[in-house]
């Protein structure tokens, strides 16, 4: 399992967010125009970004803490994919709600 430890948390988690953002990509692109292939590649992304999860989830052995931080990566990079590739724009709650994540995870890192 050295694989597990290959890279750090953090990375595992970015990776793990960066898969998950992709399949909500292209579950974007199967909402605006729907086919087989838009959803069975979605479905692959979001398999791999759970794969992507475990290794950090074993290396840091704290599901609150890695679970926290892994909601607001993946959030973060897909209100960006939102933001950039389809245009929308966030509301101040939304801006208010990733502001307010960022500071959750901030808090259960201290514990």
């Amino acid at each position: 399992m050295n694989f597990v430890t290959a890279l750090p948390p953090l990375a595992w988690l970015v990776i793990s967010g960066a898969l998950f953002a992709t399949g909500e990509f292209l579950s974007k692109k199967f909402a605006l125009a729907p086919s087989w292939p838009h959803l069975g590649v979605a479905l692959l992304f979001y398999l791999f970004a759970t794969l992507a999860w475990f290794p950090a989830l074993m290396q840091k052995n704290q599901l609150s803490t890695t679970g926290a931080l892994w909601s607001v990566i993946s959030v973060l990079m897909t209100v960006l994919i939102g933001v950039f590739l389809f245009g929308e724009k966030p509301g101040m709650v939304g801006v208010a709600g990733i502001i307010v994540a960022f500071i959750a995870v901030f808090l259960l890192s201290l514990a």
